[in-house]
């Protein structure tokens, strides 16, 4: 891959640092300044979360933190920018990312940065690690959920506002996985191997435009490494795409961050362009870069440039004064208060603010984010002809939204039947670094039961069980210390030799000691464990490591091998297989649970120990289970059953082997069903799923990870009250077999991308498999009508500069009932009719464009979709430019990837 500028045939180009109040030059002059040790210690963590401050030149620690669905905080107190102190143990959580990309809604995304931003002030946070731009490449990477789409072009938008809107607020961003970082399976060490046209039209576009449009303030490299087919090598030292393409040719001026612990050298991460190893202050950096500036192995010259990106960082988030206004792009963050978060018109008009606002915001979120896959009365599949006229019934017709006045029998009140494991115990997000703790839960059976009419019956059963581990131990309500009888469990800290160095009560227990210190090896944990129930008890633990448990003396579970900072990185800790025991109870008793557990010392981290306490109590067996659902279901006059995934399935760390939901679901849906014909369906999972019943549901709607409004946004999409507008950002498989990519297990440490350009719905459409719903699919709860769609060549630009772009004028009327919304996709073809000769293979069609309209009821409205030039374009290898490609195009508008209306020509 060329190290050189290349000349980009578009509107767009690199960004260069303008100094128009000599910042620039401030900034050159203090890194000169600094001494040797100063630039090595500003270019490793100062711990887990921090940057290291220099007081004498008034820099101040830059505090980062995880994530995608909320703003963690560093884990203790922090210091705002007014250098007042704060503490927040809880986040406002948002839904999954894949859920905001599902609005195709730019607006909405914005907001949601202010949020970031509104949050990262609230925990004393300078740059939050966040969005995740990778795509979706395959259905089971484990990340899936937390990334927003399988197409680049919608990822790039969504992502684009979202980090602009968060850096207006004056916090930063930092983008990741940079790049080709798609999947979790060996995801520390395996090779991505793709062509230079893939990893530059698919792979790169996201990171492009989030640093020319947004000018993203920082960017973090991935654990893995990509081989382009000139050079192979991690990504933290692989030069051509760190330094050549991000730095050099596109001109990014902000901080390249390591994902944590993945810096594994010195000279090469250095010479590869990393600027900041994190965390610290160990770590191939920390323990060694100053002694190879001393030895003459890195030049101090090398460091200068990485240096000023983290003084450029740094006055940007508000931690560097240079007695000098803020450069052109840097927000002034001093007294930003956490009530300056984004509100929705409502929110403001009803005078919320702080975590109201936000929470009203979330619930706007989330339910607009819904995605409504089916909406019949009688199962038959919805859909609507090629030439924009109503197919089998339409969207007002069905189940959604729920009616009481027509489902209600005369003369008695409503009966809803609240069903699924999902339903009672929801599934808010996913696993990994990304765990917020949430401001507050709302779940569907107290929303439906605020929302519903008085007097409705609503019966709330599981009918199935999705998790494998038994829920956790009620340590302080059942549980009493061993020695002192106080209510709690006794925990010991042992040395090497077994010797106790420290004993107490813990009143309550998480599954989790942390921070334990560092001459400890092992936890003990013991607790009697007061059983009433009769019946079968299952007890028992889920940990990582050595440990020996066992239950009144039986061996429950034992294990000899030591895990270390791998066991983090494979995030085998989050929600590690309990082991467990029956226990039988015929009268009242105490079983005494003794644990030995290790304490994971793992570099890069604090130290930590791992015990998911499990108890299941005496309770139905899932037949049982099932024919209380069915029951329930039969007496009711409408069902809302909700299925989904858990966070034993979609986690960061691993990849999932399959698609199918967990437990007996599918059995319990079937069942259902069959029971009675109005069931509205929801789908609670991040990332696609088999439906084996989908023709058989007449309505289903996919709510995605909810976050903490779940509830209340499922409740107000299901009640009417917000439309469910969602739109599929990737593709619905109906058979595993049809899916392009089922997997992503590295042979011999390397991932090929064999599918190149035909990522996602592309393959589908290159192999024209059916899917259960295609990519863009959605029908909200109106039917839309495509009139006519005109071209608009070389728009203007808001400054009225002309550009290379095209634009559609699409007119499209709602026939439907209600007010609604529309996302107008339009999607772009090679005019193969054109004949073009050897030219160069590209997907069937992609994604050009979007654009979200609302309508009243018969409402005539034009949405104007602007297409890049770049979408035209492609990436010669032997020039190493982008050019347009040979012969016409044809734009193909409508609702989905498989909808597609209206067609206009666009001559070369």
């Amino acid at each position: 891959m060329s190290l050189k500028t290349h000349d980009v045939t578009t509107d767009v180009t690199p960004d260069v640092v303008a100094d128009v109040d000599g910042t620039e030059e401030r900034l050159a002059r203090l890194a000169a300044d600094l001494t040797v040790e100063e630039k090595v210690s500003l270019l490793v963590g100062a711990g887990m979360w921090t940057t290291t401050p220099i007081e004498r030149i008034g820099l101040r620690a830059v505090a980062m933190s995880d994530g995608p669905v909320g703003v963690r905080g560093t884990g203790g107190e922090s210091t705002l920018a007014d250098g007042s102190a704060v503490t927040a143990q809880t986040s406002a959580m948002f839904p999954a990312p894949s859920a905001l990309s599902a609005t195709w809604d730019r607006d909405l995304a914005a907001r949601a940065g202010a949020l970031f931003a509104s949050e990262a002030r609230r925990h004393g946070v300078d740059v939050v690690l966040a969005p995740q731009i990778n795509l979706q490449r395959t259905p089971v990477g484990g990340r899936h959920f937390e990334c927003y789409s399988e197409d680049p072009h919608l990822t790039a938008e969504i992502a684009v506002e979202l980090v602009r809107s968060s850096q207006a607020h004056g916090v930063g961003m930092s983008v990741k996985h940079y790049v080709a970082n798609d999947s979790e399976t060996e995801r520390t060490r395996y090779l991505a191997r793709l062509d230079e046209r893939t990893l530059r039209e698919v792979y790169l576009p996201p990171f492009e435009r989030v640093v020319h449009e947004a000018q993203a303030w920082s960017v973090m490299g991935a654990y893995s490494g990509v081989d382009d087919g000139e050079t192979a090598a991690p990504v933290l030292e692989h030069r051509p795409l760190l330094t050549g393409v991000l730095k050099d040719e596109w001109g990014f001026d902000g901080v390249v961050v390591s994902d944590w612990v993945a810096t594994k050298t010195i000279r090469g991460a250095v010479e590869g362009g990393l600027d900041l190893q994190m965390p610290g202050p160990d770590g191939p950096w920390g323990d060694g870069l100053l002694a190879a500036v001393r030895s003459g192995e890195v030049a101090e010259s090398e460091l200068d440039d990485k240096v000023v990106r983290l003084l450029r960082l740094a006055h940007r988030v508000g931690a560097l004064d240079l007695g000098a206004p803020h450069a052109p792009g840097t927000a002034q963050v001093t007294g930003f208060q956490p009530d300056d978060a984004p509100s929705s018109a409502s929110s403001a008009r009803d005078g919320l603010t702080g975590q109201e606002a936000s929470a009203a915001f979330l619930r706007e979120l989330v339910a607009r984010s819904i995605v409504v896959l089916k909406n019949e009365a009688d199962g038959a599949l919805s859909a609507e002809g090629a030439d924009g006229t109503d197919g089998a019934r339409c969207a007002s017709s069905g189940l959604v939204p729920l009616d009481p006045a027509v489902l209600a029998p005369a003369g008695r009140p409503l009966t809803v039947a609240l069903l699924g494991p999902a339903a009672t115990t929801p599934f808010l997000q996913g696993g990994g670094s990304s765990f917020v703790v949430p401001d507050r839960v709302t779940t569907p059976e107290e929303e439906l039961r605020a929302g519903l009419p008085e007097g409705t019956r609503l019966l709330v059963h599981d009918g199935a069980r999705s998790r494998s581990n038994p829920p956790a131990l009620d340590v302080s309500g059942r549980c009493s210390d061993p020695v002192t009888g106080a209510p709690g469990a006794r925990v010991e800290l042992l040395d090497a030799r077994g010797e106790v160095l420290d004993s107490r009560t813990a009143a309550t227990w998480d599954g989790w000691l942390q921070d334990v210190r560092a001459d400890a090896v092992a936890v003990r944990v013991r607790a009697d464990v007061d059983l009433e129930e009769p019946g079968t008890h299952e007890l028992g633990i889920g940990t990582v490591g050595v440990h020996t448990v066992t239950v009144d003396g039986r061996l429950v579970s034992t294990g000899d091998v030591v895990v270390n900072e791998d066991v983090v990185l494979s995030s085998g800790h989050n929600h590690p297989v309990a082991r467990t025991v029956d226990v039988e109870v015929t009268e009242p008793r105490t079983a005494r649970l003794d644990a030995t557990l290790q304490v994971v010392h793992a570099v890069g981290y604090a130290s930590f120990v791992r015990g998911e306490l499990v108890h299941r109590l005496p309770g139905a067996s899932a037949q049982e289970m099932l024919d209380e659902a069915v029951a329930a279901a039969t007496e009711a006059d409408v069902v809302v059953l909700v299925v989904g995934t858990t966070e034993e399935v979609e986690s960061e760390g691993y990849d999932r082997p399959d698609l199918d939901l967990p437990g007996n679901q599918n059995r319990l849906a079937e069942l259902v069903l069959a029971a009675n014909p109005r069931t509205v369906v929801v789908v609670n999972a991040g990332a696609p799923v088999l439906l084996p019943w989908f023709d058989d549901a007449p309505a289903i709607l996919w709510a995605w990870l909810g976050g903490q409004e779940a509830g209340s946004g499922l409740a107000d999409a299901l009640l009417g009250v917000t439309e469910p507008s969602g739109r599929l950002p990737w593709t619905l498989p109906a058979r595993f077999e049809d899916v392009p990519v089922p997997h992503a297990i590295p042979q011999d440490g390397v991932v090929e991308y064999t599918e190149g350009l035909d990522v996602g719905y592309r393959a589908w459409e290159r192999t024209g498999a059916t899917p259960a719903a295609p990519f863009g699919h959605g029908l909200g709860w109106s039917t839309w009508e495509y009139v006519g769609a005109t071209v608009v060549e070389h728009p203007a630009r808001t400054d009225g500069a002309p550009t290379a772009d095209v634009q559609l004028d699409v007119v499209v009327r709602n026939t439907g009932e209600r007010a609604s919304r529309e996302v107008v996709q339009v999607y772009v073809e090679p005019d193969v009719s054109s004949g073009t000769p050897d030219a160069p293979r590209r997907p069937v069609r992609w994604l050009g464009g979007f654009a979200v309209v609302d309508a009243a009821p018969g409402e005539l409205t034009t949405a104007r979709v602007r297409i890049p030039a770049r979408a035209l374009q492609i990436w010669d290898v032997p020039s190493q430019q982008w050019v347009t490609a040979a012969g016409g195009h044809v734009l193909r508008a409508g609702r989905s990837i498989r909808d597609l209306r209206l067609r206009a020509p666009l001559p070369a």
